[in-house]
């Protein structure tokens, strides 16, 4: 067993369950976490967590997640938990890349949400399933995987739910209402025994100005309120994290540049951001995406010298494929990041999960744990 080898959260879900997933997709008119509208939805779903959690642990998984089966997407269902949010089909989902690297791939539409009450975190549903993670693990030490508070404000303003129609008509409305509501869950989350929550995120390389897909590059851009904007994702984050902190909770967190269906929604590369996100984020673990060039250099890595407690967990395997990972590439970028910051505080993982949404990246599960196999063999061989 080593631990320097870490699985980010998601891993694929059964066919049974996605059964269930698919119908769920294709309907606005049930109510979250869906138990009542679908008969026996609830007993498949802890079945296959009880069912994944038990093949994490025969694989010597040290830190175990519920594969988050529990789970349609890796962020909305938080949402769709908070009270004040309701979820609807829209009218388009979102925009990946397609393998091509040119072509659009839509995603699933059933990623509307419209703000009706104040929010809330209280009794959330993911406490419900932490418990049940927690009971299946034993003692075997856990997670839970949440989106960052930044990502929901960010896809939250950039929607119809400020202003003078919406219940919260201003943006700092707005972000002290999310900030509550995270506040109210962590906080819950803490007390039932919680250790680790982990923030996930994809917005950070939209900062990055060689990201060819961010709109927030070009001429015509006000870099000054881009920069206003990036601090308020910082802040807001910040804010929630010295909460769990004061709770005794280790918070980490996972970014990466999309993962849906084995594709990715753009580029980016840490360098740009480094400064920003990775330097003034006050996480005390990064999971970061590393498996191809996008991610540019392991230099951005030097920001996290005069950080000496944070670990830095390298995604440079990829779960996006179905073929082993490149190990000579692996160990040599292993080898440049401990030129940097030390080894002791580097991990490796994949760069995202193997089911970021439930329908999962184009793989087998066979697939999936010879992946995750490689991944253990060479953080031993490098670590041992």
């Amino acid at each position: 067993m080593c631990e320097k080898f870490q699985i980010v959260g998601s891993l694929l879900r059964p066919n049974e369950l996605l059964a269930y997933k698919k119908q769920i997709e294709q309907r606005d008119d049930i109510t979250y976490p869906f138990y009542n509208d679908f008969e026996g939805y609830e007993q498949v779903e802890l079945a296959s967590i009880q069912d994944v959690v038990k093949k994490e642990i025969e694989n010597n998984i040290t830190i175990v997640t519920d594969g988050e089966h529990s789970k349609s997407l890796w962020h909305l269902d938080f949402v769709w938990g908070l009270k004040g949010f309701e979820r609807y089909i829209a009218d388009h989902g979102y925009f990946f890349k397609d393998l091509d690297g040119t072509s659009h791939y839509e995603t699933r539409k059933d990623i509307g949400l419209r703000i009706t009450g104040e929010l809330s975190g209280k009794n959330h549903h993911f406490i419900d399933i932490y418990k049940k993670l927690k009971q299946s693990a034993g003692d075997h030490q856990t997670k839970l995987c949440i989106p960052s508070p930044s990502h929901i404000l960010g896809e939250l303003s950039w929607s119809d739910n400020i202003g003078p129609d919406a219940f919260y008509k201003t943006k700092d409305a707005l972000k002290q209402a999310l900030a509550k509501a995270y506040t109210e869950f962590v906080e819950e989350f803490a007390a039932t025994g919680g250790e680790i929550l982990q923030f996930d995120d994809c917005l950070w390389e939209l900062f990055a100005d060689d990201n060819p897909n961010s709109p927030f590059t070009g001429e015509q851009i006000d870099q000054d309120e881009v920069q206003a904007l990036a601090t308020e994702f910082i802040d807001i984050n910040n804010q929630i994290i010295e909460v769990g902190h004061r709770l005794g909770l280790k918070m980490w967190t996972h970014n990466c540049r999309g993962n849906y269906d084995s594709r990715n929604m753009g580029a980016g590369s840490y360098v740009k951001i480094a400064n920003l996100f990775l330097k003034q984020l006050n996480y005390d673990r990064f999971f970061l995406e590393w498996d191809d060039d996008r991610a540019g250099s392991l230099e951005a890595l030097a920001v996290f010298k005069d950080k000496p407690n944070v670990e830095i967990v390298l995604g440079l395997l990829s779960s996006k494929t179905n073929s082993l990972d490149n190990e000579e590439r692996v160990i040599k970028m292993l080898e440049e990041a401990s030129k940097i910051i030390d080894k002791d505080r580097l991990f490796l993982s994949h760069q995202c999960g193997f089911a970021s949404c439930d329908g999962g990246n184009e793989l087998t599960e066979a697939e999936q744990w010879s992946k995750i196999h490689q991944g253990q063999k060479l953080a031993q061989q490098y670590w041992h």
